[in-house]
């Protein structure tokens, strides 16, 4: 296998659309492999808007010293509400492509963790040992960020920003997943992996599962799917990277 191709002939689910589908089916292509891009979850409005609207005034007041931002979906909520966030209150991203979202709607970064690109990243690295922190997330989304900072002391509160909501794949995606015509899935949440789970288990067991980390493969796991690797970081670029090792050695 051509080590500038080492992807060569390989289907790959990507269970993610919109920008972030595109480039990661850029890369697998450039590497050789064939992109399947089958959206498996989405996102819509909170069930509860009186709750978000409520706390994006007081964040828009100024009553936060802290906003932490786990997601893209979460930068398109605060452009959808206009909020403007004031300079007394910091941003913090939880990785670099959250932060690239938030400077591209035109919100500064403050901090990122160094080192684990993950709730409990930076809950391990938070700047500061106390303070009132908003924290916008999805209806589902882990207690782990919430938790761990109140655990600091940090006054932490979350509302739910959005919902996440499964999205079925067409019948042909399943069959080539059942039939192992697809090689590999990549998996790019908890979300992501209970939908896998749901809607494409038992897997082959030819079927290569890729998570984007260790909570994403924890979570896979927890969904009852075989993780063969895990990306060294929560990065598009290391997840299909992390793939091409496997297939050249494979």
């Amino acid at each position: 296998m051509s080590e500038e191709r080492p992807l060569a002939g390989w289907r790959v689910l990507v269970p993610r659309g919109g920008k972030w589908g595109d480039s990661v089916s850029a890369k697998l292509q450039r590497l050789g492999g064939i992109p399947v891009v089958a959206p498996m979850i989405n996102f819509a409005s909170s069930d509860d808007q009186p709750a978000l609207e409520a706390a994006l005034a007081e964040l828009s007041d100024g009553r936060y010293d802290w906003l932490v931002i786990t997601s893209a979906t979460t930068v398109d909520v605060l452009v959808t509400h206009q909020v403007a966030v004031p300079e007394s209150t910091r941003i913090a991203a939880v990785g670099e492509t959250t932060g690239a979202a938030l400077s591209l709607a035109g919100y500064r970064v403050d901090f990122i963790p160094e080192r684990d690109n993950s709730a409990r990243g930076l809950v391990k690295e938070w700047p500061e040992p106390e303070g009132r922190v908003l924290v916008p997330q999805s209806d589902i989304a882990e207690p782990t960020l919430v938790a761990g900072l109140a655990d600091l002391g940090i006054d932490a509160h979350f509302v739910a920003a959005y919902r996440t909501v499964g999205v079925p794949v067409a019948e042909h995606v399943k069959t080539d997943v059942a039939t192992g015509r697809i090689r590999a899935v990549l998996v790019t949440s908890g979300s992501v992996a209970r939908q896998i789970a749901e809607q494409l288990a038992p897997l082959p067991e030819t079927t290569v599962v890729a998570c984007i980390g260790p909570r994403t493969a924890f979570d896979a796991r927890a969904a009852g799917l075989t993780v063969h690797l895990i990306a060294e970081d929560r990065s598009a670029d290391s997840l299909v990277a992390s793939l091409a090792e496997h297939a050249s050695s494979s």
